[in-house]
């Protein structure tokens, strides 16, 4: 079969892959970028995100698009409160809707807008990756689901978690982090769900206890979005059968037996099936020797755990300093490639160092107070 070669190569039209390939194409360098999807409605891409002023939304203005995402921008979306398993209000705070420091905007809106920023024939859809390899000459091929063959001068695998490209450059894999998920969605939350709307609040929501909670938050067209959370064996989700919505309502609730109703009923009212996600992460730190012609950003490069929020806004973050390492070292990739890694490494590390500890505060034997006592601490150093 015939080699295709591209001078960039993107695995991945995540949030990630989709900032590289703007901002190098509002650069003047066109890139192509692989996605396993059929097409961009193939699948629902979660809920709210916080993109952070620092990050995500300095990798918007290097795309030329921030303005275009403050309309986006969920008014009331960073309001915040955290209860006990009795519903016990324990900290709340509003949104005045001004600063946008850490503003929350819907994930498939977000990436909608970065994929209308490329021309159409950027993204190849139903392009799943299955294997790579490093040829002789030192170039690195690509095979595809259908048996197609790709070449890059450079290869950026942006495709999370469980990257195909990560192999060229490292063995690790990730690993479970002792908390399962499960996700559940409220539709029409103040019409049909008003307790629950109640209960969640203008934001964001989280309801802790015995290694376990509730986590929520509003989204942008009225329902509520619900991380039922545990800190449990790797073999909890597998025991229950999610085909059977109202069989895992109960199994999931049997976790929660003396929890505030109002908070169990973030589960017993669910529309539609509920969805498993045990949290998996790489080791905090996690590099590689660098490797001419590929590297990696996002998940690929630095999966961690949801619980800082940093996962996106690393992925949007890691996509501009590659770009604007490619765009200042044009002829020499190595260079490029060894600037944005050195930079890369340490600011992600922090940032999974931050995420683990936040894991280990929100599932503590004492939250919410382990949580609320960092707030507190937060606080006392702002002022």
């Amino acid at each position: 079969m015939t080699t295709t070669h591209h001078a960039i190569a993107i695995v991945g039209a995540g949030l990630g892959g989709l900032t590289l390939g703007r901002i190098l194409h509002v650069g003047g360098i066109e890139a192509v970028v692989f996605d396993l999807d059929a097409d961009r409605h193939a699948r629902t891409q979660g809920g709210m995100l916080d993109i952070h002023e620092e990050s995500g939304q300095a990798a918007l203005r290097a795309a030329g698009l921030h303005d275009d995402f403050l309309r986006f921008v969920m008014p009331g979306g960073e309001a915040m409160r955290i209860l006990d398993k009795n519903a016990t209000i324990h900290f709340e705070e509003s949104d005045e809707g001004s600063s946008h420091t850490r503003p929350e905007v819907d994930r498939g809106r977000l990436r909608d807008l970065l994929l209308d920023s490329l021309p159409g024939s950027t993204v190849r859809w139903g392009a799943k990756v299955v294997a790579t390899r490093t040829l002789a000459d030192g170039r690195h091929q690509v095979t595809l689901a259908d048996g197609a063959l790709f070449t890059a001068d450079l290869l950026v695998g942006a495709d999370g978690a469980w990257s195909r490209v990560r192999p060229l450059l490292s063995d690790s894999l990730p690993t479970y982090t002792g908390v399962s998920v499960v996700e559940g969605d409220l539709l029409e939350a103040a019409a049909r769900h008003p307790g629950a709307a109640e209960i969640v609040g203008g934001g964001m929501l989280f309801a802790l206890g015995d290694g376990k909670g509730f986590l929520a938050h509003r989204e942008w067209d009225g329902s509520l979005h619900v991380y039922t959370a545990v800190r449990t064996s790797a073999g909890w989700l597998e025991g229950i059968d999610f085909t059977d919505t109202q069989e895992a309502k109960a199994a999931v609730l049997e976790q929660f037996p003396d929890w505030h109703p109002s908070l169990r009923a973030l589960v017993t009212e669910a529309d539609g099936p509920l969805v498993p996600r045990p949290i998996v992460a790489l080791p905090v730190g996690h590099r590689w020797e660098r490797v001419p012609g590929v590297t990696l950003l996002g998940d690929a490069a630095h999966v961690m755990s949801p619980f800082a929020g940093e996962g996106a806004n690393n992925a949007m973050q890691d996509a501009a300093e590659l770009a604007q390492a490619i765009l200042d070292h044009p002829g020499d990739t190595e260079a490029a490639l060894t600037r944005y890694e050195q930079a890369m490494f340490p600011r992600a590390e922090a940032a999974a160092a931050d995420s683990a500890a936040n894991l280990a505060l929100c599932f503590a034997p004492d939250a919410p107070h382990s949580l609320l006592d960092q707030f507190a601490s937060r606080q006392e150093q702002a002022a």
